[in-house]
């Protein structure tokens, strides 16, 4: 096997596969290692089968038991699917809010070609230009609410590019990618609207909308806006349209489409854009490009100022190693820190070049987000298996006029979560769960469903409910971090990751304004469409939840940021690593801040501008 490349890329997502994709066609010679295997929709597949078990992030395998002694979890039960790693064999573990440490399977994306692009919802907002320029905004503010020691001031930092410089990086992304949407009525400028149409709205949604609209007049009139930010459709990557860059079609039937099954699922169609069909099937003939699937990366190797060696697993377990003239590692954030400080850890040439001002791992990011929920009057059942992840969204309450009201540092989006709890299974999968690590909770625990009482429940809840969810900045905090565990270790003997992180105060504010704002759109468009009497199920914060220190969203973001100074940094502006030539770093932990929605389609803009950078130098 060829050794020497261009480039070798560490993980085939979203920060990686952009990067492959702009070098290869440029003819450079590419390789990209990824940990997990090829799995192929059924239009690339010779039997017509696609390779998916439709157990993504469902979790509905065989019964587990924890099994790692050292953490108070131990014995707890839990389940995986076939893209995922088992817990027993690579944890995660983080420190609990009462200094225990604990096993959890948040923080994983995907272990598949494509990586979490694969399983994704696909919502795809851009940030606004606000998300790039906080320490601005911030500066000398004395209206920020639950923020005693100043935290935000001295902690924001703005980005060292603007919106404006990856706009044209928005556009290429969401061309190649292949994204449907509106719009008209986002607070960013468009240079080129390339969205493909959005297909029609589950009927459920119309209660999101109408409350998104009255929520936008209440706020014009309160703030004297021009004209009110009405709800638009919110962008996801799911082509609606035969797809050229890709040579994806489309059926002439498109309901065909709008299956909950193309998301929180690996879509057996293609009609998802995941990397791997969007950008990596485009270039996989081409002689000078080559996927390595099952291959870990486990180090690598300092020389004269560069990354000399990468030394990877391949699937029988043999240790082998390639050089490129330049390495990019885009392996999901915490992943990627854990790879860095692995490096570190075995060779002393590199400890000293990516720990030298002791930032790599520090200001770890996710998202505050939450939402609120409602059931909707037994009339307005709906099936909510023909829906895609979201139909509306809203940017009414990341304007800043709402920011300074509230005091609130950082912006937001909400958006209609229309597909979940789509399929009669997911409704007792979901049932008192929280996140990742309490799927099945609630089923387990509660012993009166059975017989009659399931056909109840059933009846009961099937395509009736409906929530609106938020996504939004998190403050950044320099204790908030990845390191490696000191005594807990993977299969093959390295230390895991270890997640430390707690809830900003400031944080714990801005999520409570904007699940109240997730209640208002469903309280008012509830009472609009169905009457006075209507009331939602309830609304909160991830922070509310049993395990919400280590609730992520798999929105994995943060530990390496990027700026202008090499004193305040992990990264240059291209997302270099100071002191290393060739190793740069793609994946969201190169963000400052986390932004005010989901970050894909930020990593992936702001990877097509590191490839631009790479193809000036190779």
């Amino acid at each position: 096997m060829n050794q020497i490349f261009d480039a070798v890329i560490i993980g085939s997502g979203a920060g990686g596969a952009p990067i492959a994709h702009l070098l290869a066609k440029a003819g450079k010679s590419v390789l990209i290692l990824e940990k997990g295997p090829l799995f192929r929709p059924e239009y690339q597949s010779p039997n017509g089968r696609g390779d998916f078990k439709r157990d993504e992030v469902f979790a509905d395998g065989p019964e587990k038991r924890v099994q790692l002694p050292g953490v108070s979890n131990n014995g707890a039960a839990y389940y995986s699917s076939h893209v995922e790693p088992d817990i027993n064999d690579e944890p995660h573990i983080y420190r609990d809010q009462n200094g225990a440490d604990k096993a959890t399977i948040e923080g994983y994306t995907a272990q598949v070609v494509g990586g979490g692009t694969q399983l994704y919802g696909g919502v795809s907002f851009r940030f606004t230009p606000l998300d790039f320029k906080l320490q601005s905004f911030n500066q000398g503010r004395n209206d920020i609410q639950q923020d005693p020691n100043h935290d935000i001031q001295r902690e924001a930092r703005d980005w060292p590019i603007s919106y404006a410089d990856l706009e044209p990086y928005y556009t290429k992304t969401e061309e190649l990618i292949g994204i449907n949407g509106q719009s008209a009525n986002q607070q960013k400028t468009f240079s080129r609207d390339v969205y493909q149409p959005p297909l029609a709205p589950n009927a459920i949604s119309a209660c999101a909308k109408r409350g998104m609209e009255l929520l936008a007049r209440n706020l014009q009139q309160k703030y004297h806006l021009a004209t009110p930010i009405d709800p638009y459709r919110t962008p996801l990557a799911v082509i609606t349209q035969d797809h050229a860059p890709s040579g994806r079609k489309v059926p002439v039937d498109t309901d065909t489409i709008k299956t909950s099954y193309v998301n929180r699922y690996g879509d057996p169609l293609g009609f998802k854009s995941s990397t791997w069909v969007s950008l990596l099937s485009p270039i996989k003939d081409l002689p000078n490009f080559e996927i390595r699937c099952n291959s870990v990366a486990t180090r690598l190797t300092f020389a004269n100022g560069r990354v000399d060696k990468v030394f990877y697993l391949d699937p029988s377990g043999m240790e082998r190693w390639v050089q490129g003239k330049v390495v990019v590692v885009a392996c999901s954030g915490i992943e990627s820190i854990r790879l860095l400080k692995l490096s570190a850890q075995a060779d002393a040439g590199f400890s000293g070049a990516i720990n030298q001002n002791d930032l790599l791992g520090r200001y770890f990011l996710t998202h505050c987000f939450g939402g609120a929920s409602a059931q909707l009057p037994a009339g307005a059942r709906s099936d909510k298996s023909k829906a895609l992840d979201a139909d509306w969204a809203t940017d009414c309450c990341s304007i800043e006029a709402f920011l300074r009201d509230n005091g609130l540092w950082a912006g937001g989006a909400l958006y209609n979560n229309t597909s979940d709890e789509a399929l009669p299974l997911s409704l007792f999968r979901t049932l008192g769960s929280q996140d990742l690590d309490t799927l099945w909770n609630g089923f387990m625990s509660n012993t009166d469903l059975r017989a009659q009482a399931v056909v109840d429940y059933l009846d009961n809840n099937f395509g009736r409910g409906l929530s609106v969810s938020f996504m939004a900045n998190q403050v950044p905090q320099r204790d908030n971090r990845i390191e490696l565990h000191p005594s807990i270790k993977d299969k093959w003997g390295r230390p895991v990751a270890y997640i430390l992180k707690t809830w900003h105060s400031h944080d714990i504010h801005l999520m409570n304004t904007y699940a109240n704002m997730a209640g208002e759109i469903l309280r008012q468009g509830g009472a609009a469409l169905y009457g006075p009497g209507f009331q939602i199920a309830g609304q909160g914060a991830s922070y509310m939840a049993e395990n919400g220190l280590a609730r992520i969203a798999n929105h994995i973001l943060g530990g390496a940021r990027f700026g202008t100074d090499r004193a305040d940094s992990v990264l240059d502006p291209n997302c270099r690593a100071w002191d290393f030539d060739n190793l740069y770093v793609a994946d969201g932990s190169f963000m400052p801040t986390s932004g005010s929605g989901n970050p894909t389609n930020t990593i992936e803009a702001n990877s097509f501008r590191v490839a631009d950078q790479l193809l000036k130098r190779l």
